[in-house]
């Protein structure tokens, strides 16, 4: 008779027998909303908080003791350049401080090594809002978090595989500044060292690079390209190809600093000067750009406003407020050091020189 009792009364529904995206379409009103209301935040309407509050009830959910006193940004990094993330950090913890909002961060490049996850930890910790300053975020993970109303921003991504808020600088009027920059020195021949084809920061680059060369009637030369990606070593050894072409180029301009300091090596190598026989321009200004011998002339990135702008769009998002465009692009500056000048007289043995 137990037994027979137990088949007529189904089971107490629990926290997550649907996902938050499912009550959200019940309700009639977005996932962040949602989770908004499961934590006990502002920013709903009451007739709408009570609807989605008698769902949750229905659906066995319950609201965390401490989840109202707590907000929380996590950022996602792959292989943290120090000082970029650092300066990105820094803006998004002046945004969230302001706010009461911690801020979290991880690294995945281990996990990912080893292959192990890293967005289901990330979930279970259920922050308020995630900032992506990783190109491993896929369409996927972007659902995911939808799904458990979190909102994701994304900073400076690889490409439009998914459709979310995007911060970044404007790579093409940096790259056409750098560009100009050189042509006004007397530079003609100028080489270009870039990234990943993908990449829409280097596409945008190497857009502003053929729209300076075009502007001042220069010919965009195939032969003076390299593509790599945005390291040390493909700039020294891209570089390295430039610099032995039966006629090199008096100017490199390239995709970021990293690889603008592998050009200093490729030339060194050639027992080039800088900036006597070839001048060198850079992109981001990372700290090392002031430090190296010349210091180098660069277009600097704005990583602390970029982090604060996605921290603003992060919350406002939190909050369930809507946007009122996905990509957001903030303004570059030509840092002139002394990496570049006039095109020299380089002498015909100079590739020879120890």
């Amino acid at each position: 008779m137990i037994e027979e009792s137990r088949r007529h009364h189904p089971r107490k529904p629990r926290r997550g027998d649907l996902p938050i995206a499912t009550i959200a379409e019940l309700a009639g009103v977005s996932p962040p909303t949602v989770s908004k209301v499961l934590n006990g935040r502002a920013g709903v309407g009451e007739q709408t908080r009570q609807r989605v509050e008698a769902l949750l009830r229905d659906h066995g959910y319950r609201r965390p003791e401490t989840a109202a006193r707590t907000l929380c940004i996590e950022v996602l990094f792959h292989r943290m350049l120090s000082s970029i993330a650092l300066e990105i950090l820094r803006g998004i913890q002046e945004v969230a401080g302001s706010r009461d909002c911690t801020v979290g961060f991880i690294d995945i490049r281990h996990r990912v090594a080893a292959g192990l996850p890293w967005m289901e930890p990330l979930l279970l910790r259920q922050p308020t809002a995630v900032i992506a300053v990783c190109s491993l975020v896929t369409a996927e993970h972007g659902r995911q978090l939808t799904a458990m109303g979190i909102p994701l921003v994304a900073i400076d991504p690889v490409g439009e595989r998914f459709p979310t808020p995007a911060v970044g600088s404007n790579n093409w009027s940096g790259a056409l500044a750098a560009t100009r920059h050189l042509l006004d020195l007397g530079h003609r021949r100028i080489g270009v060292v870039t990234g990943p084809e993908q990449d829409l920061s280097a596409r945008a680059r190497l857009d502003g690079f053929r729209a300076a060369l075009d502007h001042a009637g220069v010919p965009f030369d195939g032969s003076l390209e390299r593509r790599g990606v945005f390291s040390f070593e493909d700039g020294r050894d891209l570089g390295r190809e430039l610099l032995t072409l039966a006629e090199p180029p008096t100017a490199v301009v390239c995709g970021n600093d990293l690889q603008a300091l592998g050009v200093y090596a490729a030339a060194h190598e050639a027992g080039l000067r800088i900036p006597d026989d070839l001048s060198v321009v850079g992109f981001d200004d990372v700290d090392q750009a002031a430090w190296t011998t010349p210091p180098l002339t660069t277009v600097r990135q704005p990583f602390s406003e970029i982090g604060a702008t996605a921290a603003r769009l992060a919350l406002a998002l939190a909050d369930g407020h809507s946007l009122p465009q996905e990509r957001y692009e903030l303004g570059t500056a030509l840092v002139v050091r002394g990496s570049t000048g006039p095109p020299g007289s380089r002498r015909p043995d100079a590739a020879l020189r120890p």
